[in-house]
């Protein structure tokens, strides 16, 4: 891991520690050359559950994504492995996905009804009626704009619908530039 930032919350990152999620993150290397960068942060709270009392959220950014796995455990190195194997999982499927995209190639997406009605000559499009395919229910959740980023990446969609912690609903998107967007309601 060529770059990576490491942070505590209410825990002193021990060199013992530093050393271990290094290590962890190396390992993830082989899985993708892709990695540009990460950030850690291992966090103690003061909960009644000892199975949620550490906890490690790694962050990893690869081009045209973010690879994320946050974990709990009693332990904070046991909690630091089960990060490594969920971003192990997250990284085999994403490289998987990479290179079966650029074997196939990319295939141009088919024309939809206003563009095959411009291709035919007819440029009145007045006669175009969207045809809705497919419906999706869900709830809103609370959460940040940046936190629906990690969503929306996690899911590997280009838009992200959510409600923003005032209760006011957002769509966050992908820009072609690899930025991202925000809609935000009145």
């Amino acid at each position: 891991m060529h770059i990576y930032q490491l942070s505590g919350r209410n825990v002193e990152v021990t060199e013992a520690l530093r050393d271990y999620v290094e290590e962890k993150l190396t390992r993830l290397e082989r899985y993708s050359d892709q990695i540009t960068d990460a950030r850690v942060t291992l966090t103690v709270r003061d909960v009644r559950s000892a199975e949620r009392r550490n906890r490690v959220e790694v962050q990893i950014n690869v081009p045209h994504g973010i690879i994320r796995a946050e974990e709990h455990h009693a332990d904070m190195y046991a909690a630091i492995d089960k990060a490594s194997d969920v971003l192990e999982r997250q990284l085999r499927k994403f490289k998987t996905r990479y290179m079966k995209q650029r074997q196939e190639g990319r295939p141009e997406p088919l024309p939809g009804p206003a563009e095959a009605a411009v291709q035919q000559g007819q440029d009145d499009l007045a006669e175009f009626h969207p045809e809705i395919v497919r419906q999706k229910k869900f709830d809103l959740r609370p959460m940040s704009a940046e936190d629906a980023v990690v969503q929306m990446e996690a899911l590997g969609h280009d838009f992200y619908v959510f409600k923003d912690n005032g209760g006011q609903t957002g769509v966050v998107y992908r820009r072609k530039d690899g930025h991202y967007g925000l809609i935000e309601s009145n």
